[in-house]
Protein backbone atom coordinates (compact mmCIF):
# COMPACT_ATOMS: atom_id res chain seq x y z
CA UNK A 1 0.00 0.00 0.00
CA UNK A 2 1.52 3.09 -1.08
CA UNK A 3 1.48 6.82 1.35
CA UNK A 4 -1.43 8.24 -0.36
CA UNK A 5 -3.63 5.03 -0.13
CA UNK A 6 -2.76 4.95 3.69
CA UNK A 7 -3.29 8.73 4.14
CA UNK A 8 -6.65 8.96 2.68
CA UNK A 9 -7.74 5.58 4.66
CA UNK A 10 -6.16 7.37 8.25
CA UNK A 11 -8.60 10.35 7.13
CA UNK A 12 -11.12 8.07 7.09
CA UNK A 13 -11.75 7.55 10.86
CA UNK A 14 -11.31 11.38 12.18
CA UNK A 15 -14.10 12.03 9.46
CA UNK A 16 -16.38 9.28 10.57
CA UNK A 17 -16.01 10.18 14.18
CA UNK A 18 -16.88 13.39 13.43
CA UNK A 19 -20.01 12.92 11.17
CA UNK A 20 -21.00 10.13 14.25
CA UNK A 21 -20.95 13.38 16.35
CA UNK A 22 -22.94 15.51 14.23
CA UNK A 23 -25.29 12.86 13.58
CA UNK A 24 -25.54 12.33 17.35
CA UNK A 25 -25.89 16.09 17.78
CA UNK A 26 -29.06 16.21 15.24
CA UNK A 27 -30.62 13.55 16.58
CA UNK A 28 -30.62 14.83 20.23
CA UNK A 29 -31.65 18.29 19.29
CA UNK A 30 -35.22 17.22 18.06
CA UNK A 31 -35.41 14.53 20.87
CA UNK A 32 -37.23 16.24 24.15
CA UNK A 33 -34.90 17.77 26.35
CA UNK A 34 -34.03 15.86 29.63
CA UNK A 35 -31.12 15.07 31.56
CA UNK A 36 -29.80 12.37 29.71
CA UNK A 37 -30.45 13.55 26.26
CA UNK A 38 -28.81 16.92 27.02
CA UNK A 39 -25.88 15.26 28.66
CA UNK A 40 -25.39 13.48 24.82
CA UNK A 41 -26.23 16.39 23.11
CA UNK A 42 -22.97 18.44 24.93
CA UNK A 43 -21.02 15.52 24.47
CA UNK A 44 -21.49 15.19 20.95
CA UNK A 45 -21.40 19.18 20.84
CA UNK A 46 -17.75 19.56 22.29
CA UNK A 47 -17.03 16.45 20.15
CA UNK A 48 -17.66 18.47 16.88
CA UNK A 49 -15.91 21.30 18.41
CA UNK A 50 -12.29 19.62 18.92
CA UNK A 51 -12.98 17.68 15.66
CA UNK A 52 -13.16 20.45 13.85
CA UNK A 53 -10.79 22.68 15.64
CA UNK A 54 -8.00 20.00 15.24
CA UNK A 55 -8.99 19.14 11.55
CA UNK A 56 -8.25 23.21 11.23
CA UNK A 57 -4.68 22.51 13.27
CA UNK A 58 -3.84 19.84 10.77
CA UNK A 59 -4.74 21.20 7.30
CA UNK A 60 -3.13 24.43 8.77
CA UNK A 61 -0.33 23.03 8.54
CA UNK A 62 -0.07 22.23 4.88
CA UNK A 63 -2.66 24.50 2.62
CA UNK A 64 -4.04 27.74 2.93
CA UNK A 65 -7.36 27.85 4.90
CA UNK A 66 -10.02 30.12 3.51
CA UNK A 67 -11.55 31.28 6.72
CA UNK A 68 -11.28 35.15 8.04
CA UNK A 69 -9.28 36.32 10.22
CA UNK A 70 -7.31 33.39 10.45
CA UNK A 71 -6.47 32.40 6.92
CA UNK A 72 -3.23 34.75 7.63
CA UNK A 73 -1.78 32.19 10.03
CA UNK A 74 -2.42 28.78 7.51
CA UNK A 75 -0.27 26.76 5.03
CA UNK A 76 2.76 27.00 8.06
CA UNK A 77 4.95 24.86 6.06
CA UNK A 78 4.56 26.30 2.69
CA UNK A 79 4.61 29.49 3.85
CA UNK A 80 7.87 28.82 6.05
CA UNK A 81 9.77 26.76 4.17
CA UNK A 82 12.88 28.63 3.67
CA UNK A 83 13.21 28.66 7.54
CA UNK A 84 12.65 25.20 7.64
CA UNK A 85 15.06 24.06 5.15
CA UNK A 86 17.71 26.45 7.38
CA UNK A 87 16.62 25.02 10.81
CA UNK A 88 16.34 21.43 9.47
CA UNK A 89 19.84 21.23 7.97
CA UNK A 90 21.44 23.04 10.83
CA UNK A 91 19.76 20.84 13.37
CA UNK A 92 21.18 17.35 11.27
CA UNK A 93 24.60 19.66 12.17
CA UNK A 94 24.28 20.08 15.55
CA UNK A 95 22.71 16.97 16.27
CA UNK A 96 24.07 14.76 13.73
CA UNK A 97 27.44 15.64 12.28
CA UNK A 98 29.24 17.76 15.11
CA UNK A 99 32.84 15.88 15.90
CA UNK A 100 31.31 14.55 19.40
CA UNK A 101 29.00 12.78 17.89
CA UNK A 102 30.74 10.99 15.44
CA UNK A 103 33.67 10.10 17.51
CA UNK A 104 30.74 8.88 19.81
CA UNK A 105 29.46 7.06 16.99
CA UNK A 106 32.83 5.30 16.06
CA UNK A 107 33.31 4.53 19.70
CA UNK A 108 30.14 3.01 20.34
CA UNK A 109 30.02 0.96 17.47
CA UNK A 110 33.84 -0.11 17.12
CA UNK A 111 33.71 -0.08 13.26
CA UNK A 112 37.10 -1.66 12.97
CA UNK A 113 35.44 -4.79 14.80
CA UNK A 114 32.58 -4.85 12.43
CA UNK A 115 35.25 -4.77 9.37
CA UNK A 116 37.05 -7.67 11.03
CA UNK A 117 34.07 -9.74 11.39
CA UNK A 118 33.13 -8.60 7.87
CA UNK A 119 36.00 -9.82 6.42
CA UNK A 120 36.55 -12.97 8.14
CA UNK A 121 33.66 -14.63 6.14
CA UNK A 122 34.74 -15.52 3.20
CA UNK A 123 31.33 -14.99 1.33
CA UNK A 124 32.03 -11.53 2.12
CA UNK A 125 35.82 -11.55 0.69
CA UNK A 126 34.42 -12.73 -2.61
CA UNK A 127 31.53 -9.76 -1.95
CA UNK A 128 34.57 -7.59 -1.48
CA UNK A 129 35.85 -8.82 -4.59
CA UNK A 130 33.10 -7.95 -6.63
CA UNK A 131 32.61 -4.57 -6.01
CA UNK A 132 35.97 -3.91 -7.42
CA UNK A 133 35.85 -5.99 -10.16
CA UNK A 134 32.18 -4.18 -10.84
CA UNK A 135 33.89 -0.50 -9.60
CA UNK A 136 36.47 -1.24 -11.85
CA UNK A 137 34.34 -1.76 -15.31
CA UNK A 138 32.73 0.62 -14.77
CA UNK A 139 35.81 3.28 -14.44
CA UNK A 140 36.76 1.17 -17.47
CA UNK A 141 33.89 2.26 -19.34
CA UNK A 142 34.17 6.05 -18.16
CA UNK A 143 38.08 5.83 -19.80
CA UNK A 144 36.71 4.12 -23.24
CA UNK A 145 35.31 8.15 -23.74
CA UNK A 146 37.67 9.63 -26.16
CA UNK A 147 36.68 12.62 -24.32
CA UNK A 148 37.78 11.52 -21.05
CA UNK A 149 40.12 9.74 -22.60
CA UNK A 150 41.72 13.34 -23.91
CA UNK A 151 40.85 15.20 -20.99
CA UNK A 152 43.07 13.36 -19.03
CA UNK A 153 45.63 13.18 -21.43
CA UNK A 154 45.47 17.56 -21.45
CA UNK A 155 45.94 17.09 -17.76
CA UNK A 156 48.82 15.01 -17.30
CA UNK A 157 50.55 17.21 -19.56
CA UNK A 158 49.44 20.38 -17.80
CA UNK A 159 50.91 18.58 -15.03
CA UNK A 160 53.96 17.56 -16.32
CA UNK A 161 54.35 21.43 -17.84
CA UNK A 162 54.93 22.64 -14.62
CA UNK A 163 57.03 20.21 -13.31
CA UNK A 164 60.90 20.90 -13.06
CA UNK A 165 62.18 17.14 -13.51
CA UNK A 166 65.90 17.60 -12.53
CA UNK A 167 64.61 19.60 -9.55
CA UNK A 168 61.85 17.55 -8.34
CA UNK A 169 64.62 14.57 -8.91
CA UNK A 170 66.72 16.01 -6.92
CA UNK A 171 64.50 16.89 -4.31
CA UNK A 172 63.01 13.49 -3.92
CA UNK A 173 66.49 11.98 -3.84
CA UNK A 174 67.28 14.44 -0.97
CA UNK A 175 64.10 13.31 0.53
CA UNK A 176 65.36 9.62 0.06
CA UNK A 177 68.68 10.52 1.43
CA UNK A 178 67.66 11.76 5.06
CA UNK A 179 68.86 10.06 8.04
CA UNK A 180 70.43 7.63 6.25
CA UNK A 181 68.16 6.31 4.21
CA UNK A 182 69.85 5.76 0.93
CA UNK A 183 72.12 3.09 3.22
CA UNK A 184 69.18 1.25 3.90
CA UNK A 185 68.67 0.96 0.26
CA UNK A 186 72.03 0.03 -0.53
CA UNK A 187 72.05 -2.93 2.60
CA UNK A 188 69.01 -4.31 0.65
CA UNK A 189 70.68 -3.86 -2.94
CA UNK A 190 73.95 -5.22 -1.54
CA UNK A 191 72.46 -8.77 0.41
CA UNK A 192 70.26 -9.25 -3.00
CA UNK A 193 73.86 -9.11 -4.91
CA UNK A 194 74.73 -11.43 -2.63
CA UNK A 195 72.29 -14.16 -2.58
CA UNK A 196 72.41 -13.85 -6.47
CA UNK A 197 76.73 -14.61 -6.29
CA UNK A 198 75.95 -17.83 -4.75
CA UNK A 199 73.39 -19.25 -6.35
CA UNK A 200 74.23 -21.92 -9.40
CA UNK A 201 72.68 -19.93 -12.44
CA UNK A 202 74.96 -16.67 -11.47
CA UNK A 203 78.20 -19.12 -11.14
CA UNK A 204 77.48 -20.80 -14.36
CA UNK A 205 77.12 -17.23 -16.09
CA UNK A 206 80.15 -15.86 -15.28
CA UNK A 207 82.49 -19.23 -16.09
CA UNK A 208 80.51 -19.14 -19.25
CA UNK A 209 81.98 -15.72 -19.96
CA UNK A 210 85.21 -16.34 -18.62
CA UNK A 211 85.40 -18.99 -20.94
CA UNK A 212 84.16 -17.23 -24.25
CA UNK A 213 86.98 -14.50 -23.05
CA UNK A 214 89.92 -17.15 -23.21
CA UNK A 215 88.53 -18.53 -26.52
CA UNK A 216 88.39 -15.00 -28.11
CA UNK A 217 91.53 -13.41 -26.72
CA UNK A 218 93.43 -17.04 -26.22
CA UNK A 219 92.37 -18.94 -29.25
CA UNK A 220 95.73 -21.17 -29.83
CA UNK A 221 95.99 -21.43 -26.05
CA UNK A 222 92.51 -22.18 -25.33
CA UNK A 223 92.92 -25.52 -27.28
CA UNK A 224 95.66 -26.78 -24.55
CA UNK A 225 93.69 -25.12 -21.48
CA UNK A 226 91.36 -27.02 -19.80
CA UNK A 227 88.89 -23.87 -20.19
CA UNK A 228 85.81 -24.99 -18.59
CA UNK A 229 87.59 -26.03 -15.68
CA UNK A 230 89.29 -22.21 -15.32
CA UNK A 231 85.89 -20.56 -15.56
CA UNK A 232 84.30 -22.70 -13.27
CA UNK A 233 87.38 -21.99 -10.35
CA UNK A 234 87.59 -18.22 -12.08
CA UNK A 235 83.94 -18.10 -11.19
CA UNK A 236 83.68 -19.48 -7.90
CA UNK A 237 86.81 -16.80 -7.00
CA UNK A 238 85.09 -14.09 -8.40
CA UNK A 239 81.71 -14.93 -6.51
CA UNK A 240 83.79 -15.13 -3.22
CA UNK A 241 85.99 -12.58 -3.37
CA UNK A 242 82.84 -10.16 -4.48
CA UNK A 243 80.57 -11.56 -1.53
CA UNK A 244 83.70 -11.24 1.14
CA UNK A 245 83.74 -7.66 0.14
CA UNK A 246 79.83 -7.27 0.05
CA UNK A 247 79.78 -9.08 3.40
CA UNK A 248 82.66 -6.19 4.44
CA UNK A 249 80.30 -3.10 3.42
CA UNK A 250 77.21 -4.78 4.75
CA UNK A 251 78.92 -5.36 8.24
CA UNK A 252 80.53 -2.22 8.31
CA UNK A 253 78.50 1.14 8.51
CA UNK A 254 82.00 3.26 8.07
CA UNK A 255 83.22 1.38 5.55
CA UNK A 256 84.91 3.37 2.58
CA UNK A 257 83.09 2.14 -0.31
CA UNK A 258 79.57 3.79 1.92
CA UNK A 259 81.60 7.26 2.22
CA UNK A 260 81.69 7.12 -1.76
CA UNK A 261 78.24 5.83 -2.06
CA UNK A 262 77.08 8.78 0.33
CA UNK A 263 79.24 11.17 -1.46
CA UNK A 264 77.89 10.38 -5.32
CA UNK A 265 74.50 10.28 -4.12
CA UNK A 266 74.96 13.94 -2.64
CA UNK A 267 76.80 14.98 -5.64
CA UNK A 268 74.02 13.74 -8.18
CA UNK A 269 71.48 15.44 -5.68
CA UNK A 270 73.53 18.83 -6.15
CA UNK A 271 73.99 18.90 -9.97
CA UNK A 272 70.20 17.64 -10.63
CA UNK A 273 69.86 20.91 -8.49
CA UNK A 274 71.95 23.06 -10.28
CA UNK A 275 73.83 21.88 -12.56
CA UNK A 276 72.79 23.25 -15.99
CA UNK A 277 73.35 20.27 -17.96
CA UNK A 278 71.19 18.51 -15.64
CA UNK A 279 68.65 20.57 -15.78
CA UNK A 280 68.62 21.22 -19.79
CA UNK A 281 68.43 17.43 -19.83
CA UNK A 282 65.20 17.83 -17.76
CA UNK A 283 63.49 20.05 -19.49
CA UNK A 284 64.53 18.10 -23.08
CA UNK A 285 62.56 14.99 -20.96
CA UNK A 286 60.16 16.90 -20.17
CA UNK A 287 59.45 18.34 -23.69
CA UNK A 288 59.58 14.70 -24.64
CA UNK A 289 56.86 13.54 -22.76
CA UNK A 290 54.28 16.50 -23.15
CA UNK A 291 54.68 17.03 -27.15
CA UNK A 292 56.80 13.77 -28.61
CA UNK A 293 54.18 11.75 -30.14
CA UNK A 294 56.04 8.59 -30.14
CA UNK A 295 55.64 8.58 -26.51
CA UNK A 296 51.93 9.77 -26.50
CA UNK A 297 51.34 6.65 -28.88
CA UNK A 298 53.51 4.21 -26.87
CA UNK A 299 51.26 5.28 -23.57
CA UNK A 300 48.37 4.86 -25.83
CA UNK A 301 49.18 1.52 -26.86
CA UNK A 302 50.29 0.19 -23.63
CA UNK A 303 47.16 2.00 -22.12
CA UNK A 304 45.23 0.12 -25.01
CA UNK A 305 46.60 -3.38 -24.08
CA UNK A 306 46.23 -2.80 -20.27
CA UNK A 307 42.47 -1.78 -20.44
CA UNK A 308 42.27 -4.87 -23.04
CA UNK A 309 43.85 -7.33 -20.67
CA UNK A 310 41.80 -5.92 -17.46
CA UNK A 311 38.38 -6.53 -19.54
CA UNK A 312 38.99 -9.81 -20.51
CA UNK A 313 40.32 -10.50 -17.02
CA UNK A 314 36.90 -8.88 -15.07
CA UNK A 315 34.95 -10.73 -17.40
CA UNK A 316 36.35 -14.19 -16.86
CA UNK A 317 34.73 -16.53 -14.36
CA UNK A 318 37.92 -17.05 -12.59
CA UNK A 319 39.16 -13.24 -12.38
CA UNK A 320 42.69 -12.88 -11.33
CA UNK A 321 41.64 -9.24 -9.76
CA UNK A 322 38.34 -10.54 -8.69
CA UNK A 323 40.57 -13.42 -6.74
CA UNK A 324 43.47 -10.82 -5.83
CA UNK A 325 41.11 -8.60 -4.49
CA UNK A 326 39.63 -11.08 -2.39
CA UNK A 327 42.34 -12.84 -1.29
CA UNK A 328 43.71 -9.37 0.26
CA UNK A 329 40.76 -8.95 2.22
CA UNK A 330 41.07 -11.90 3.71
CA UNK A 331 44.03 -11.18 4.65
CA UNK A 332 43.64 -7.81 6.12
CA UNK A 333 40.43 -9.62 8.37
CA UNK A 334 42.67 -12.06 9.84
CA UNK A 335 45.36 -9.67 10.54
CA UNK A 336 42.82 -7.50 12.06
CA UNK A 337 41.69 -10.35 13.95
CA UNK A 338 44.81 -11.50 15.14
CA UNK A 339 46.48 -7.92 15.85
CA UNK A 340 44.14 -5.53 18.98
CA UNK A 341 46.55 -2.72 18.46
CA UNK A 342 46.08 -2.67 14.76
CA UNK A 343 42.25 -2.82 15.21
CA UNK A 344 42.42 0.29 17.74
CA UNK A 345 44.98 2.51 15.44
CA UNK A 346 42.19 1.73 12.94
CA UNK A 347 39.68 3.42 15.38
CA UNK A 348 41.94 5.99 16.10
CA UNK A 349 42.69 6.82 12.86
CA UNK A 350 38.92 6.88 12.03
CA UNK A 351 38.69 9.20 14.54
CA UNK A 352 41.00 11.55 13.59
CA UNK A 353 39.42 11.70 10.19
CA UNK A 354 36.39 12.33 11.77
CA UNK A 355 37.45 15.44 13.56
CA UNK A 356 39.22 16.54 10.41
CA UNK A 357 36.88 15.87 7.70
CA UNK A 358 33.65 16.61 10.02
CA UNK A 359 33.46 20.32 10.17
CA UNK A 360 33.62 20.50 6.04
CA UNK A 361 31.64 17.77 5.46
CA UNK A 362 29.06 19.33 7.55
CA UNK A 363 28.69 22.47 5.88
CA UNK A 364 28.41 20.58 2.53
CA UNK A 365 25.44 18.95 3.72
CA UNK A 366 23.97 21.48 5.37
CA UNK A 367 24.12 23.91 2.32
CA UNK A 368 23.16 20.64 0.41
CA UNK A 369 20.04 19.85 2.57
CA UNK A 370 19.08 23.78 2.64
CA UNK A 371 19.58 24.59 -0.53
CA UNK A 372 17.72 21.19 -1.56
CA UNK A 373 15.11 22.24 0.22
CA UNK A 374 14.44 25.39 -0.69
CA UNK A 375 14.38 24.46 -4.08
CA UNK A 376 11.43 22.56 -4.06
CA UNK A 377 7.62 23.86 -4.69
CA UNK A 378 6.31 25.15 -1.97
CA UNK A 379 3.43 22.53 -2.45
CA UNK A 380 5.64 19.94 -2.98
CA UNK A 381 7.47 20.44 0.27
CA UNK A 382 4.16 20.59 1.71
CA UNK A 383 3.09 17.11 -0.08
CA UNK A 384 5.95 15.36 0.90
CA UNK A 385 5.50 16.27 4.54
CA UNK A 386 1.94 15.35 4.68
CA UNK A 387 2.53 12.08 2.77
CA UNK A 388 5.36 11.21 5.49
CA UNK A 389 4.17 12.04 8.78
CA UNK A 390 0.09 13.28 7.63
CA UNK A 391 -1.55 9.99 9.26
CA UNK A 392 0.31 10.36 12.25
CA UNK A 393 -1.30 13.57 12.53
CA UNK A 394 -4.81 12.23 12.37
CA UNK A 395 -4.43 11.00 15.65
CA UNK A 396 -4.77 14.49 16.56
CA UNK A 397 -7.74 14.19 14.90
CA UNK A 398 -9.15 11.41 16.65
CA UNK A 399 -7.78 12.35 20.20
CA UNK A 400 -9.39 16.02 19.53
CA UNK A 401 -13.09 14.67 18.75
CA UNK A 402 -12.64 11.44 21.82
CA UNK A 403 -11.08 14.88 24.64
CA UNK A 404 -13.45 17.12 23.44
CA UNK A 405 -16.61 15.26 23.78
CA UNK A 406 -14.68 14.06 27.05
CA UNK A 407 -14.64 17.70 28.20
CA UNK A 408 -17.99 18.35 26.86
CA UNK A 409 -19.38 15.85 29.37
CA UNK A 410 -17.72 17.09 31.88
CA UNK A 411 -18.68 20.58 31.55
CA UNK A 412 -22.28 19.19 31.26
CA UNK A 413 -21.70 17.60 34.90
CA UNK A 414 -20.04 21.07 36.23
CA UNK A 415 -22.64 22.86 35.12
CA UNK A 416 -25.46 20.36 36.64
CA UNK A 417 -23.68 20.34 39.65
CA UNK A 418 -23.44 24.03 39.75
CA UNK A 419 -27.20 24.76 39.26
CA UNK A 420 -27.90 22.13 42.02
CA UNK A 421 -25.60 24.30 44.50
CA UNK A 422 -27.30 27.31 43.59
CA UNK A 423 -30.77 25.94 44.10
CA UNK A 424 -29.64 24.05 47.44
CA UNK A 425 -28.16 27.70 48.61
CA UNK A 426 -31.02 29.99 46.81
Amino acid sequence: MDKTTELKKAKRTPLLLLLAAACVFVVAAFLPRGLWVDGIKAVAEAAMVGALADWFAVAALFRRVPIPLVSAHTAIIPRNKHKIADNLAHFVQDKFLDVPSLVGLIRRHDPAQTITAWLSESANSARLGDYVVRLTGGILDVADDARIQNFIRDGLRDVLAKVDLSQSLGAILDTLTRDGRHQELLDTAIDQVIEVLREAPAREFIAARIVDWVKSEYPTMEKFLPSVWLGDKGAEAIASAANRMLEQIAQNPTHELRDKFDHAVQKLIVRLKTDPVFLQQGEALKRYLVEGEAFGSYVKDMWGELRAWLKRDLQSADSALHARVAAMGAWVGRELARDPALRQSLNDHLEEAARAMAPDFARFLTRHISDTVKNWPAHEMSHQVEMNIGKDLQYIRINGTIVGGFIGLLLYVSSLLLEMLRVHVG
